[in-house]
């Protein structure tokens, strides 16, 4: 984009402020040229009434390509993420084939979605139990030069990538500590959710079975030694879609160790599986009812750094396959989590202007290297910007979602404050009447600084 674009006459939020201020924006070449009044031009979006907010950085899709698009695709998963607000992703390592250990099956990835993508979006590499027998460190090394961190498991239903031990996983966060590049771990207690599965599945086959397969203690084992580990090698870790607020206690005092939670876990508990069943199914579990409120509390507090969905959509006959053990587990998150988060977390009050502004942008934007180009509304970053039309309620539907997977858990939810424009780079990309409207292939790949 050559032309100077401008949004006028809206309520802009900008970084560490709670209040929103009255702001044109200027675009020009992708980027914000200037924040202020009574900026002038031909191009002009008209944003009088409505709010304008960062873009929205997800950053734990599980976009699936290539292996499993059956389940999702980039043009559908990126698609999805543009309607909700989101203009970057970071796709997980696990769930395509073949999973992205090492360089080769990276550039094999990129020139399978590189023309699809609609918003930006970067990598995460993998490190699985199989890398051993490959050369972990060198893989490591080599794709150190374009990810933006390693993803891990100590809990993993994947053949394709089995869970690491602690041994192999202090090993792994020697060699990150080397390199300077954050570890992500799945933090459920391998031993413990076995044991535990094999016993429920013995006893049952109800949603409370599955609870208690993989309950609060699985995780509070998992993040008990993960954190020990961290702290003994000096390694950067961040704990995934952390379910379980007793456990996020553990880590709260370490500036080395970052976690997430999506918003399903704040939203829903294990009584909600009674009403919403295989909808609701994900790993880790929701858990109680007052579990829901202490999370809420913890991000609002800063003990949750950042807000992720987790998106891992499946079709209906993987969904609901006759069985709690046997259905996916997973949602189509992506286009739900900013307007969720939009909606009970910043205009029901429950977070100031300024913490939701880190947790659905800047945050995520700071952890992974991003925060020079992404993350917040200022001169010089990327013109990555939310139009919301706060008065205009609007209901979730999954048929209406641009994901493969509709099967959602907040289908038929009612919401106020709607997404009009997604606007990546300084063009539009999303429009609440005409819907997607960039070009597969717009979005481009942004790789790790440094």
């Amino acid at each position: 984009m050559s032309d100077k674009l401008l949004i006028k006459n809206g309520k802009v939020a900008l970084s560490g402020e709670n209040h929103l201020r009255n702001l044109d924006i200027e675009m020009q070449n992708g980027v914000i040229t200037a924040l202020g009044s009574n900026l002038s031009g031909d191009n002009v979006i008209e944003a009088k009434g409505c709010l304008v907010f960062p873009g929205g950085i997800d950053p734990h899709v599980h976009f699936d390509d290539p292996g499993f698009t059956e389940r999702e695709d980039f043009l559908h998963g990126s698609s999805a993420a543009a309607s909700g607000g989101i203009t970057t992703v970071i796709d997980m390592p696990c769930t395509s084939v073949p999973p992205v250990t090492n360089q080769k099956n990276l550039e094999e990835k990129h020139r399978n979605i590189k023309e699809k993508a609609i918003v930006d979006y970067g990598f995460f590499g993998g490190v699985s139990y199989q890398s051993y027998e490959e050369g972990f460190a060198e893989q490591m090394e080599e794709l150190s030069r374009t990810v933006l961190g390693f993803k891990t498991y100590f809990l993993s239903g994947m053949d394709s990538f089995k869970s690491l031990t602690p041994y192999r996983f202090r090993q792994v966060l020697q060699k990150a500590q080397e390199i300077n590049i954050p570890v992500l771990l799945h933090a459920e207690d391998a031993g413990f959710v076995e044991e535990a599965t094999a016993t429920e599945k013995a006893a049952g086959a109800t949603w409370q079975n599955y609870y208690r397969s993989r309950p609060e203690m699985a995780e509070i084992i998992a993040i008990q030694s993960a954190a020990t580990i961290a702290r003994e090698t000096d390694a950067e870790l961040h704990i995934v879609h952390l379910a379980t607020a007793r456990a996020a206690q553990l880590i709260k005092d370490d500036d080395n160790i970052t976690c997430e939670t999506c918003p399903h876990y704040l939203a829903f508990s294990k009584d909600d599986f009674t009403k919403y069943g295989s909808a609701l199914k994900t790993a880790p579990v929701v858990k109680s009812e007052r579990n829901k409120s202490e999370l809420w509390s913890m991000l609002r507090e800063g003990v949750i750094n950042f807000m992720a969905s987790d998106h891992a959509p499946a079709p209906e006959h993987q969904k609901n396959s006759g069985s709690v053990w046997t259905d996916y587990s997973g949602i189509p998150g992506n286009p739900t989590l900013w307007p969720y988060l939009y909606y009970e977390g910043y205009a029901a009050q429950r977070l100031p202007l300024s913490r939701f502004l880190e947790v659905v942008s800047e945050n995520a934007a700071r952890r992974y290297g991003l925060y020079d180009i992404k993350g917040s509304i200022a001169i010089g970053k990327d013109a990555d910007l939310v139009i919301i039309d706060p008065e205009k309620k609007w209901t979730v539907r999954g048929k209406d979602l641009f994901s493969k997977g509709k099967i959602t858990p907040f289908e038929g939810m009612e919401w106020e404050g709607r997404i009009r424009n997604t606007i990546l780079r300084g063009q539009v990309i999303y429009d609440a009447e005409r819907g997607i409207t960039a070009k597969p292939g717009f979005g481009k790949l942004i790789k790790r600084k440094g």
